[in-house]
């Protein structure tokens, strides 16, 4: 399970050191992809396969799924661990992003979020604003 906020950096090779405690769940080989709210998601390779069979499934006559499809799939690329816990980073997925040097890595249960540092402050303070009117609106769902 991933958990957790760290703060890394992104060398000048475009290689991401992850965090130690996440590598091994991570496995050698995981997936990076355009994530929701400008960041990027990392899976495992086996939660990844989860995931893309779910969006395999979805309706191509409906033109939101397509284009959800389009974006996470065609964005998708294989991240290697390097032996000492790196991903590169390509160079589409760092734009689309906004990565600078100054990242931030989330733990999200089943997959790793990778943020730019000014926009996770951004997205952190106005969620820290409206978590108890989030909470609330969640409590039908039995959180």
């Amino acid at each position: 399970m991933f958990i957790g906020e760290y703060s890394h950096t992104i060398d000048n090779k475009k290689r991401l050191s992850i965090p130690s405690k996440f590598r091994k769940e991570l496995g050698k080989f995981s997936i990076i992809t355009r994530g929701l709210d400008t960041c990027l998601f990392l899976y495992p390779s086996s939660e990844w396969k989860r995931v893309a069979e779910k969006l395999g499934k979805l309706p191509q006559g409906k033109a939101d799924a397509r284009g959800f499809v389009r974006l996470m799939l065609a964005g998708a690329m294989e991240a290697q661990l390097d032996n000492l816990g790196r991903v590169l980073v390509p160079d589409y997925l760092k734009k689309y992003a906004k990565l600078k040097k100054k990242v931030i890595i989330v733990g999200l249960y089943n997959h790793i979020e990778i943020w730019s540092e000014d926009n996770w402050k951004v997205y952190k303070q106005k969620t820290e604003k409206e978590i108890g009117d989030m909470a609330e609106r969640l409590s039908d769902l039995g959180i």
